[in-house]
């Protein structure tokens, strides 16, 4: 059933998940693979993109899952986009919502709209390297240890609280792109975790601090 605006809440939706995408969807994925496999105990409801010829709007046609592709340059400014992306995951009941290479900022009015139920995945061991290309940034920083995050999404870009992290070495011999490989490896693997802990409950937020009870 398709419940309008009014009617979604959050215990209504169950375990509904929404995955904003901008590109190959790798981590779209990931996700899809851990709900086929039932390592993660969820439903993908829609995968939304905000560009029309991304890559993981295939993964998810070819998984059964219905797509939505709204292009931002379509509209006004980016609190018209975000409201319409807003109504487009209440429709479907939306619970959680995760990005997955969306590479969009959302504004206030998106985070405020699903408040501690935005999650997303970014390819440094936040707070470092925030932003763009996480994994180049720590690489010519020169660090010894790089790694991915998977965090509560907050108006605030990558601050939000930290649920999950995973550490990888920096070899002598590693570039850019093979730190970047290593990375997305481990990204694949702490992001279904992540949903799986946000969806099981027993948490709460402490500050800037995610703590399971």
């Amino acid at each position: 059933m398709v419940a309008n605006e009014k009617d979604v809440t959050y215990d209504d939706a169950g375990r509904r998940l929404g995955v904003l995408i901008s590109g190959r969807g790798s981590n779209l994925q990931a996700i899809i693979d851990a709900v086929t496999d039932k390592r993660l105990d969820a439903t993908i409801v829609v995968v939304i993109a905000n560009k029309a010829g991304a890559g993981g709007l295939d993964r998810a046609r070819a998984a059964g899952i219905e797509t939505v592709v709204l292009e931002h340059a379509s509209y006004a400014s980016r609190e018209a986009y975000d409201a319409e992306l807003v109504a487009e995951l209440r429709r479907r009941a939306v619970s959680l919502v995760c990005l997955a290479g969306f590479m969009r900022l959302l504004s206030a009015t998106f985070v405020r709209a699903f408040p501690d139920r935005i999650l997303n995945v970014h390819p440094s061991l936040l707070p470092a390297f925030p932003g763009l290309d996480g994994q180049g940034q720590a690489w010519r920083h020169g660090v010894k240890v790089a790694g991915a995050t998977v965090h509560i999404v907050t108006p605030e870009l990558d601050a939000g609280p930290i649920i999950v992290q995973a550490v990888v070495a920096v070899e002598e011999g590693d570039t850019e792109d093979s730190l970047a490989a290593k990375i997305l490896v481990q990204e694949h693997r702490i992001y279904p975790e992540a949903i799986g802990i946000v969806l099981n409950g027993g948490w709460r937020i402490d500050g800037r601090r995610f703590l399971r009870r």
